[in-house]
């Protein structure tokens, strides 16, 4: 049997939240204690006494707002520290169906993912403008081809997760953790899966940003911070090769005129060659340095997921659970790789 906990973020969701909550469930197949965490991000309304007028299990305050990446961060860590065995992160303004929570948690407790990503009907979403819907859907492509991992909505924020994933997750760009959380997955060995989940009418525009444009450029800066930070050898060879060829090609265009005796009036083609093969081999170097500095990083998030493991197992001892009580991790674990004590 496992313990979930179901951590809502929240940002002056006072008028949203006891909705959120109600349609949460307290009892799941193969869970046997459900808990829900709010996780106060600075709200200046009443959104912590609804809470505890809610009667919620934890309700952890980041005393500032502190934005939405930072507050799913805290609760994963506040969820391990507390005996979590599975972790199911929804939002406070009831955009998701609270009872597709069963359908995220279900692949989890049968090892078959350690993340499980609950995919929108974009399509059907009445909120969604033409544009909306069209750069969802392209957005999840290219997401899904830069992180090596296949998921139909990449920006839901209605996602579960194993222990094992939680401990090894590490967000660290400001904006949004739905993008940096797919590219670290397969980096790390998580499985990811998706199932299908229904929403909610809008209840309040979003706040994360003003239009299309600015959540465009967003998460285009996010993806290609990502992208470097956890495939920065393929990212600079691409980059190195878009510039050197050119250089090599006009260096081969020289050395043709040069045969034959024809080179006087080709000098400008010879110093860009130069200049464009420098630079694609300055570029390879600045892939092989990051490549270094990823493998540096690498060896400080296993000591933060040691932290987290120990810190989690001294929960579970606190708490005197008995042995075999507890689920397994998820299939990362199950694997071998790293399994909990």
């Amino acid at each position: 049997m496992a313990k979930l906990i179901i951590q809502i973020p929240c940002y002056n969701e006072e008028e949203t939240l006891p909705q959120t909550v109600r349609d949460l469930p307290r009892d799941l197949p193969g869970v046997d204690r459900v808990e829900i965490l709010v996780i106060d991000d600075g709200s200046t309304d009443g959104t912590v006494a609804t809470a505890r007028a809610l009667g919620v299990d934890h309700i952890l305050p980041l005393g500032v707002n502190r934005g939405l990446a930072r507050a799913f961060s805290a609760g994963l860590d506040y969820a391990v520290r507390h005996g979590a065995d599975i972790i199911v992160n929804t939002d406070g303004d009831n955009q998701y169906c609270g009872s597709d929570v069963a359908r995220l948690v279900e692949p989890v407790l049968a090892g078959q993912a350690d993340i499980v990503i609950g995919a929108r009907t974009i399509e059907e979403i009445e909120d969604f403008s033409f544009a909306k819907k069209r750069l969802q859907r392209l957005g999840s492509r290219v997401v899904s081809a830069l992180a090596s991992v296949r998921v139909p909505d990449a920006t839901s924020g209605f996602r579960a997760m194993s222990r094992e994933a939680a401990s090894r997750l590490l967000v660290t760009t400001p904006f949004t953790y739905t993008l940096d959380t797919l590219f670290q997955a397969p980096a790390k060995g998580l499985l990811v899966r998706s199932v299908p989940v229904g929403t909610n009418p809008m209840t309040r525009p979003s706040r994360l940003f003003r239009n299309i444009p600015v959540y465009l450029w967003r998460s285009l800066d996010t993806i290609f911070r990502v992208f470097t930070v956890y495939k920065p050898i393929l990212f600079f060879s691409l980059l190195g090769t878009l510039i050197f060829l050119p250089g090599f090609v006009l260096g081969l265009r020289f050395l043709y005129f040069a045969l034959h005796g024809d080179s006087d009036g080709h000098v400008q083609s010879l110093i860009l060659a130069a200049v464009l093969l420098i630079a694609g081999f300055q570029v390879y170097l600045t892939g092989i340095l990051a490549h270094l500095s990823t493998t540096n990083r690498k060896i400080m998030e296993e000591m933060l997921y040691q932290l987290r493991r120990h810190s989690s197992a001294a929960g579970d001892a606190g708490a005197a659970t008995p042995p075999g009580d507890r689920s397994p991790a998820g299939p990362a674990a199950a694997r071998g790789a790293d399994p909990r004590p």
